[in-house]
């Protein structure tokens, strides 16, 4: 039993911060708290879903497509939302939360509600490991897990783009003497963003199905990691996501499974109370901005 607690512990781990890792970029880019990112996850999955079921286009195309266009649908909301409240913080919240509500809603009024809206598998085959059946698809996203984190590494360490996204995030001003414009810089943060956001969906939903009740459902997963480990900080979701999806699990298998939601916030409520910034967060205390 422990040897299959630590593995789901592990997959849930890998699905938490692909969750988070989306919400996580674009914050520390540009400074956008996203709220419209469940949306955008859940608007990629049902994109698949429809590109399959009704173009009758095949599934590796479909995912393609419909990551490329929620990517542009992410460059397009800053593009005319929120550019021009770019900076109000408050604003910015309420604009992009309703955004997101009004496409989760109108899933719901156009009736995308039920089981039938599923994604199939990549690979449809178990493995034995330990004392614990394990489905392939659940493994494949431990796999592309690692593997993002790493592309994500590369690309902002040693790619000019990647470097122009930390430069911004370090110092928008003296990026600026570079020639670096914030506000382009700022709309591909928020398109990656969302353009993760709809690579988690498509690798993530086969596990079940999907629902406008998942994008909320996302949002606040996304946030837990997020806070907990340090907005901005990359290392600070992994760990958190280690921690937060370590302590479900065992929750579940030891105590029960209607304390593991109580565990998660209890682990958030530890954190905000000793270190509000987060893990690795990099905001300033209260008591150092007195």
């Amino acid at each position: 039993m422990l040897t299959g607690t630590i593995i789901y512990a592990i997959i849930n781990s890998a699905i938490l911060a692909l969750t988070a890792i989306g919400f996580n970029l674009t914050f520390g880019i540009s400074g956008v708290a996203n709220f419209a990112y469940g949306a955008f996850y859940v608007m990629a999955a049902y994109g698949v879903w429809m590109l399959i079921h009704m173009a009758h286009l095949p599934y590796p195309l479909a995912v393609l497509i419909s990551i490329s266009l929620t990517t542009l649908a992410g460059a397009l909301m800053y593009r005319f939302v929120i550019i021009r409240i770019k900076g109000q913080t408050l604003s910015e919240v309420i604009a992009t939360f309703g955004i997101g509500l009004a496409v989760l809603e109108l899933f719901r009024y156009f009736g995308f509600v039920g089981f039938e809206y599923t994604l199939p598998v990549f690979v449809d085959q178990s493995f034995m490991i330990g004392d614990a059946y394990v489905d392939a698809q659940r493994l494949l996203i431990v796999a592309f897990a690692v593997a993002l984190i790493i592309v994500l590494w590369l690309f902002t360490h040693y790619t000019h783009l990647g470097l122009a996204f930390r430069g911004i995030a370090q110092d928008e001003r003296t990026s600026l003497t570079f020639g670096m414009d914030p506000d382009r810089i700022a709309r591909m943060a928020v398109a990656l963003g969302a353009g993760l956001a709809a690579i988690a969906a498509t690798v993530i939903v086969p596990l079940g199905s999907i629902s406008p009740e998942e994008g909320y459902d996302v949002l606040i997963k996304a946030l837990a990691v997020c806070i907990i480990g340090g907005l901005g900080s990359s290392g600070g979701v992994i760990i958190a996501s280690i921690v937060i999806g370590f302590a479900e699990r065992f929750t579940d298998s030891y105590i029960g499974s209607h304390w593991t939601m109580i565990v998660s916030l209890a682990a958030l409520l530890l954190v905000l109370v000793i270190k509000p910034s987060g893990i690795f967060g990099k905001q300033k205390e209260l008591e150092e901005r007195i």
